[in-house]
């Protein structure tokens, strides 16, 4: 999969290593921003019942 996207990214080694960064870090910021929020209220660490 990564020498899929490897080879897709146009451009040097420099310029794939920039894209492959931005790449990752808009993953990264989709992940934080938009799934997590969403699923946070559906995991059970929320509970603080001691037993």
């Amino acid at each position: 999969m990564y020498a899929w996207i490897w080879r897709r990214l146009p451009g040097g080694t420099a310029a794939k290593v920039a894209q492959a960064a931005l790449l990752v870090l808009a993953v990264v910021a989709l992940l934080f921003f938009v799934v997590f929020p969403w699923i946070e209220p559906h995991l059970p660490y929320n509970d603080v019942t001691v037993r």
